[in-house]
């Protein structure tokens, strides 16, 4: 199954590739302006996935929800936990009802097609991959992001071989078919809100290209609710 979604997805990138061109920062301002709605509300935001933490165990694994992601969720017995309030269209009603101030504003904008609090243990590694679909971009602001210590890397986010080191309440809009990977080299649980956002102003049959291949993952996924 793998090696299949591995291909699949490969080819996948390449269509986006020949039709879909961007850097792999994009301004948060001219491609999703309503992210700042978000930052203004980081601190609220916060509490609520801090609310959320005290019941950390209750959190499903990345794959426990998509089994195809066992590669770079499962590697080095490091939890990487994903609270999913929205996944790819389909809200999660229980998940909601937890974060009402993140779940308000995910409702208020319907570009938000999926949002998650990510949650990566002390020491955890996701290894380099890349997502397939550059018809969505992926908003991420940090709740809580450990600083570095002495001789440690602290909450570092590689994309497209630079590195970048958020700030509580800090945002930032990418690509994620840029290959990146994601560190927590600090002894604190590092956890981030993760939306993924329809890109604006993509040609008609790319965008309905786009919502067959969502629908068809979102299938495959395994969303529960943690009351």
């Amino acid at each position: 199954m793998g090696a299949f979604y591995d291909y699949t997805a490969g080819a996948i990138r390449r269509i986006y590739d020949r039709r879909i061109v961007g850097p792999p920062v994009l301004a948060l301002e001219q491609h999703f302006p309503d992210g700042a709605r978000f930052v203004d509300r980081w601190t609220a935001i916060r509490d609520e996935a801090e609310a959320v933490a005290r019941r950390l165990h209750e959190v499903p694994r990345f794959h426990e929800i998509m089994r195809e992601q066992q590669a770079i969720s499962a590697n080095d017995a490091r939890d990487w936990r994903l609270f999913v309030l929205k996944a790819y269209g389909k809200e999660v009603p229980a998940n909601m009802a937890r974060c009402p101030v993140l779940a308000g504003l995910v409702a208020e904008f319907p570009q938000v097609l999926s949002a998650s609090i990510s949650f990566m243990a002390p020491g955890k590694h996701i290894p380099r991959h890349r997502g397939p679909f550059r018809g969505v971009l992926r908003f991420y602001l940090g709740l809580s992001m450990p600083r570095p210590a002495a001789g440690r890397r602290g909450a570092v986010l590689g994309i497209a071989d630079r590195q970048y080191r958020l700030r509580d309440g800090e945002a930032m809009l990418w690509d994620d078919t840029y290959p990146h990977e994601v560190w927590n080299d600090s002894d604190a649980v590092r956890s981030v809100l993760l939306l993924d956002v329809w890109r604006p102003g993509m040609p008609l049959d790319m965008a309905l290209f786009s919502r067959a291949l969502i629908s068809i993952v979102r299938m495959g996924m395994h969303v529960r609710g943690v009351a």
